[in-house]
């Protein structure tokens, strides 16, 4: 009888710990809940104040609170640590909110980070600054990139289009009222269509004006034509679609200036024309030329395209380009265009001088992060701006027919703008299917 109890007991853990090793891998959101957390809490807790000793995170404390531990209290005097304001486990990981001592500065906990995140057992560490003073400890659990899901609250609104999961869980956002003009890197199967197509999935449910270039010949952005007001597939479409929003871009000016104010948002809602999304699958395409003929157009491509990205924040006209290979190889306007282009994004690359084309000036400590994405998570990528801040992504996986879906739900927000008529595109009628005949048949008899 004894033995029979051993032997179910051992045939309970054992269950018991493969249904965990399971749960680890099949379910990590469930394995972090019941395990992952407890368990780096507890570990947190213990560890805390020595791992911050060891990782140099301490200072010296000042002379009264040393006098007073070491004549009234009559302890010993220790370095001081950050102080712990909140604690707070989430789905993915934990966030420490912590009170930073004189003499200690973001970048001295984000520079331990690693040590941090080896001390503590978690999958990533990264250091967020709150406000002077304050730092956040996002830590995760497990790789959350491994397999994205989106956060439920991550839905697309005023001019802010959740695109891809940051390695800490939370979304990133593509915030065009911070950052009116991007560059998108990335090779052939990196994930950069994929992120183009969850962008416009998100675009197309904001009541905004979406602008295609794509001089493969639509091939990309041709099936989301219910929902686009623009589309050029040819490099001479194009030079006479960003001259005609050159042109509104100068109307808009007008009306700013009419109204006496500095920016398109400021105006009521009555006055307020639609914002416009130009997005260009492939830049390369704008630049290069075939024979000596075609050095007007691409002169006047490359003039259309720098005066947007100069000024036409401010009258609601965005850009947002993708591309291969960014530098000055492409030609005279290509760093003058790459330097006005704020937010960044670099997917897996060729070679290391094109993740250097997209962040060496932004984010110089994101080159070799970029430089080591490997082949077989297609998505993955490189986000920065303007800041120096960056951030590791990966966008979920959309198929075509969903984006399609979406333009096509949502054809009713495409704005009238007279100015883009002429190029736009013809929506390709769906083929109704035949359903059951309601006629009897009868058989013919001779």
């Amino acid at each position: 009888m004894t033995d029979m109890a051993m032997w179910l007991e051992a045939s309970a853990a054992a269950t018991t710990a493969g249904g965990i090793g399971v749960a680890k891998v099949r379910a990590p959101r469930a394995y972090w809940a019941l395990v992952g957390l407890p368990a780096t809490l507890v570990r947190f807790g213990f560890s805390y104040r020595p791992t911050m000793d060891v990782c140099g995170l301490t200072v010296r404390p000042s002379g009264l609170r040393a006098f007073v531990t070491r004549n009234l209290a009559r302890r010993e005097v220790q370095p001081v640590p950050p102080k712990i304001r909140r604690v707070r486990g989430t789905s993915t990981g934990l966030r420490v909110t912590l009170r930073l001592p004189a003499g200690l500065e973001p970048g001295d906990v984000a520079a331990a980070s690693e040590r941090l995140r080896h001390a503590w057992g978690v999958h990533s560490v990264t250091v967020r600054e709150i406000k002077p003073g304050f730092v956040e400890l996002r830590m995760t659990g497990y790789d959350v990139l491994r397999r994205v899901r989106m956060p439920r609250k991550a839905v697309p609104h005023d001019m802010i289009v959740p695109v891809a999961l940051r390695d800490d869980g939370t979304a990133f956002e593509r915030d065009y009222l911070k950052a009116p003009m991007a560059l998108t890197l990335g090779a052939n199967s990196s994930g950069k269509s994929m992120y183009q197509r969850n962008l416009i999935k998100g675009l197309a449910q904001l009541p905004i004006a979406l602008v295609g270039i794509d001089c493969k010949r639509g091939v990309e952005q041709s099936a989301y034509a219910p929902r686009l007001s623009a589309l050029a597939t040819t490099p001479d479409d194009a030079a006479s679609l960003l001259a005609v929003l050159v042109a509104e871009m100068e109307d808009r000016f007008d009306l700013l200036n009419a109204s006496g104010v500095s920016d398109i948002w400021e105006l009521p809602e009555s006055l307020r024309p639609a914002p416009v999304v130009v997005l260009v699958d492939e830049v390369a395409e704008l630049f290069l030329i075939a024979s000596r003929k075609d050095e007007e157009r691409r002169e006047q491509i490359v003039t259309a395209l720098i005066r947007l990205a100069q000024m036409a924040r401010a009258v609601g006209i965005y850009l947002e380009i993708c591309g291969q290979r960014f530098g000055s190889d492409l030609g005279k306007g290509a760093t003058m265009l790459r330097a006005q282009l704020t937010g960044r994004v670099v997917h897996r690359v060729n070679d290391k001088q094109t993740a250097e084309m997209g962040l060496a000036d932004v984010a110089p400590d994101a080159v070799p992060a970029a430089s080591l994405i490997p082949m077989e998570r297609p998505g993955t990528a490189v986000a920065a701006d303007a800041s120096g801040g960056w951030s590791k992504i990966r966008t979920p996986e959309t198929s075509r027919d969903e984006v399609i879906a979406v333009c096509r739900d949502f054809v009713h927000l495409v704005p009238d703008l007279p100015f883009l008529a002429p190029f736009r595109p013809d929506a390709p009628v769906e083929a109704q299917t035949e359903g059951p005949s309601l006629v009897k048949p009868r058989p013919v008899t001779d």
